[in-house]
């Protein structure tokens, strides 16, 4: 177990969120709540297709397709779906459904939840302009509490920070 006198070389770190599906969501937030739990100054930047993990209303989606390491827990085995299975119509919602009921009923937090926590535990997020341009996103989609940068403004945290991380 860690104490803050063991992180004397991590102060601040910043994490680079590209992707925003449901299974992609939860390592920048949680690895980011747990950072700024641990007195660490966190940066996130969205951008590309994890600006929308931002949006006021979250409908994330999940899908199996290309991810041979996933294994659902089924029958008291775990059962990796083949890439083609994932293919066929309605089972990327079907698989979307599973993950969402095995999260609840393992009592992990939602995204919405982590989101809040993020922000209550004054994580700086920033939404990158570019792509709110390029996507036609407004800010008013946005949840309150993010700011809004650009590349320069991603690079001016990154350039200081003693952790970068890319998800």
């Amino acid at each position: 177990m860690l104490d803050n006198s063991d992180l004397d070389n991590a102060k601040s770190m910043s994490i680079i969120v590209t992707k925003g599906s449901l299974d992609w969501a939860y390592p920048p937030f949680i690895l980011g709540t747990t950072a700024a739990a641990m007195d660490v100054d966190v940066t996130m930047f969205f951008t590309f297709y994890g600006l929308p993990l931002l949006k006021k209303k979250l409908d994330l989606k999940f899908t199996p397709l290309g991810n041979a390491a996933m294994e659902m827990p089924m029958m008291g085995t775990h059962i990796a779906m083949p890439n083609i299975v994932g293919m066929l119509p309605g089972v990327g919602s079907m698989a979307g459904s599973m993950m969402k009921n095995l999260i609840k009923k393992k009592g992990v937090a939602s995204i919405e939840d982590l989101r809040e926590a993020a922000v209550e535990s004054d994580v700086r997020m920033i939404a990158c302009q570019m792509t709110l341009d390029l996507f036609e996103y407004k800010k008013e989609d946005m949840i309150d509490g993010i700011e809004l940068g650009g590349a320069a403004t991603y690079m001016e945290t990154a350039l200081k920070a003693d952790i970068n991380l890319f998800i």
